[in-house]
Formats: C-alpha cells, structure tokens, sequence
C-alpha cells in the first residue's frame, strides 16, 4: 500500500501542475483579462513553434542508428493498439450519436487521447526525459493515424478539400524528420551552444502552455450546460479506464515490457484533445460535445492517470 502511494504521490503531482495551468486559462477567459483571440495566437504557437522544439530537442538527443534499432518494437506495438482503438471506437460512436458527423466526433473522441499536448508533458515528468524519445516512436503511428484519418473526419465531407498524403506536410512531421536527421547524422553535436538552448527553451513551455489553451477554449461555453450532457460521462469512462486497461491488458499478454506498458497508458490514457472543439467551430459543427468531453475528462484525469498508474507499476 505504501509503494501505492508513494508512485500515486509522485504521479499526481505534475498532474496538478498542469490542471493548475488550465485553471489559469480558464480565469484568464472568464474575467478577460486577455484579449478574445489569444485562443487562436496559442494554438498557432504551439503548433508551430513549442511543439516542433520539444520534438527536434528529443529526437535530436537520443535518435541514434542504436536507439532505433533497439526501439523499433515501439512502433509495433503503438500499430497494435491503435487497430483495437479504431475497430472499437467505430461501433461503440453508434451508441453515443445518430448523426453521421456526430458519431465521427465520438469516433475520434474514444480512438485519440491528447497524446501529443498532454502525452508529452507527462511523460518525462513522470518517467524522465530520455523516455520522451520512446513515447514519440510509440506515437508516431497515432500521429499518422490522426493526420490522415482522424482528423478529416472532423471536417464534413462537402468541405473536405486536402489529401492525407498533403495532411502528413504538417510542423509535426517535418520537425520529426529534422530532429531524426540531426540526431542520426550526429549534426546535433555540432549545433551553436545558443540554438540548443534556444530550442529547450521553447521545448520547456509546450505543456503548461497547451493547458492554459485548454482552459482558455473551455471557458467560452457554459459549464452547467457542458456538465449535464450524460453520454460524455460514459464517453470520458472509456477513454480514461476502460480503452489504456483494455489496450494494456493485450500488450502485457503479448509480450511487452513495463515501459511499452507505460508508454502505451499515456498514450491512450489521457484526456480528449481540442481538435473536437476546433475543427466542428471552423466548419459550423456542435462544438458542444468535444468541449464538454475536453473539460470533463481533464477534470477526471487529474485522479485517473496517477490511480491507473500507481495499479499498472504495481501489478506489472
């Protein structure tokens, strides 16, 4: 029991650093003390500048021709568990929603986490920065999965113009292929001191930034009304305890090791992203149910992720 608390104790509290960070957005929304569209500035700085820096900063580091071969089994792994996401999910939005574009918001919902914004900051918070470099590899395939499928589902077929091919051209990927290119030529050695700090610098401000963007997209709607919608409780369920238990369960039968059991718990355990708010908004959809099911499992996560954890270090 005290080893319990003790990982329990140690995973909460970044956790709450974090929800702590969405708080202060939600406040800073509420009583405007911010301009309206700072929502739109942070997003954009995160997706183009704090997110690629955290990227090239890590894969900089430690991708090496070693630590790929070694690491492969990561990506094997992540292909598992994403099919049972994607085969699961598309029945079970049929019990959430009627409509075609509803039901595609609840497919993504169960399917994707917020395993890049939030995945990221926990992960060497809780198990160390040299792990960062594994999840990365282990989310490589959601970020593909996400990019090329996931997210054009958000957008209704009739407004549907880019390519998965051309989605793949994003800061993510690009900022993946140039920090493998520097770490595996070893060019990363030879980098000025300043562009190095330059770049942990930003890397260091993606995850309290990209909860403060949560909270700030939060408050624009009315929290009574976002707490009453029962089927996000079901939905927020699935996505925190019953998907990464199901998903771990199978990795663990399969083979894999504590770290690719962690690794794929963060990845499929976190909390739903803003991509359901943002991309219905842009194109005239119900932004109620991704908001609602963002605030909620955010909340829930805060207990869930250290909970789950503490079981997972225990029994494995």
């Amino acid at each position: 029991m005290k080893e319990i608390f003790s990982v329990f104790s140690a995973t909460l509290s970044p956790m709450l650093v974090l929800f702590i960070c969405m708080v202060i957005g939600f406040i800073l929304n509420k009583k405007e003390l911010i301009p309206r569209d700072t929502a739109q500035v942070l997003s954009k700085l995160e997706n183009y500048i704090l997110v690629p820096s955290l990227i090239i900063n890590t894969f900089s580091k430690y991708c090496t021709p070693e630590s790929v071969s070694e690491n492969y089994k990561y990506i094997l792994y992540s292909l598992i568990a994403l099919f049972m996401a994607i085969v699961i999910a598309v029945p079970l939005s049929k019990l959430f929603a009627k409509k075609p574009y509803d039901r595609n918001i609840y497919i993504y919902a169960l399917a994707f986490g917020n395993f890049s914004f939030m995945g990221n900051a926990i992960v060497p918070a809780i198990m160390g920065e040299e792990y960062l470099y594994n999840y990365m590899l282990f989310t490589l395939s959601l970020n593909v999965a996400v990019y090329t499928w996931g997210v054009l589902m958000l957008i209704p077929k009739s407004k549907s113009k880019k390519s998965p091919l051309k989605a793949l051209l994003n800061p993510i990927f690009i900022s993946i292929i140039i920090g493998a290119t520097l770490g595996l030529s070893g060019a990363s050695n030879y980098m000025p001191k300043f562009i190095g700090s330059t770049v942990s610098g930003f890397a260091a401000c993606m995850g309290p930034l990209a909860m403060v963007l949560t909270g700030f997209v939060v408050a624009d709607f009315d929290v009574a009304k976002l707490l009453k919608k029962r089927r996000v409780y079901t939905a927020t369920a699935l996505r925190l305890i019953v998907f990464p238990a199901i998903f771990v369960s199978v990795l663990y039968f399969l083979g894999a090791d504590i770290v690719t059991l962690s690794l794929a718990f963060f990845a499929f355990g976190t909390p739903l992203g803003l991509n359901t708010v943002v991309f219905p908004a842009a194109y005239g959809g119900d932004t109620s149910i991704g908001a609602s099911m963002a605030m909620i499992s955010h909340t829930l996560c805060i207990i869930t992720i250290p909970l789950l954890y503490s079981l997972l270090t225990i029994i494995v």
